[in-house]
C-alpha cells in the first residue's frame, strides 16, 4: 500500500498551471517538522516535500492556500526519473507526493482570510467520500509523541 499523509506549511504560494489539454495542475512544496529536535540545538529540523494536484484539487489549493498556511496533505509517494536534455547520458530522480485530497488545519489565522471556506470534499462530486479531518499540527505531534503508533 502506498499511503503519505503530510501535516505542515507551504513554503511558497502554490503554482497553477494548465496543460494543453486545459487540464489544471498545480505544484507546491510543504516544510513538515521532523519528529526530534537537534540534541545540541534544540531545533527541530523540516523536510521539504514537493507536491502534485491535478483537476479540482489543483484549483482548490491555489484558489485557498497560499504561502506560510498550514496544510493537511494525502496521496502517495511518487518516483521520476527523467533524461537531461542538455546532457542525455545524465537521468534526474524525483520524489513527490501526488496529492488525492487536500485539508485546511490549524487556526483561523492558519487557514486564510478568515472567511469561510469551503472544504474540498464541500466543492467535490458528492459520491466522493469526504476525507478525515487531521486537526492540527500540535495534535498530531501529541499523537505520536507518546511512542505508540495511531493505527
Amino acid at each position: 500500500m502506498n499511503k503519505t499523509v503530510l501535516v505542515g506549511r507551504l513554503t511558497a504560494d502554490p503554482e497553477l498551471r494548465q496543460t494543453q489539454s486545459g487540464v489544471a495542475s498545480c505544484r507546491f512544496t510543504v516544510a513538515v517538522n521532523r519528529r526530534y529536535a537537534d540534541k545540541s540545538t534544540g531545533e527541530r529540523q523540516a523536510d521539504f516535500i514537493t507536491c502534485v494536484a491535478w483537476r479540482q484539487t489543483a484549483e482548490f489549493v491555489s484558489r485557498y492556500f497560499s504561502k506560510g498556511k498550514m496544510i493537511a496533505v494525502e496521496g502517495e509517494l511518487r518516483n521520476n526519473n527523467y533524461q537531461d536534455r542538455n546532457y542525455p547520458d545524465v537521468t534526474h530522480y524525483c520524489t513527490e507526493v501526488l496529492v488525492d485530497n487536500v485539508e485546511f488545519c490549524g487556526g483561523k489565522n492558519d487557514s486564510g482570510n478568515g472567511s469561510t471556506a469551503p472544504t474540498q470534499s464541500q466543492q467535490a462530486a458528492p459520491s466522493q467520500e469526504p476525507a478525515a479531518n487531521f486537526g492540527t499540527l500540535s495534535d498530531f505531534e501529541e499523537i505520536l509523541s507518546d511512542g505508540d503508533v495511531p493505527f
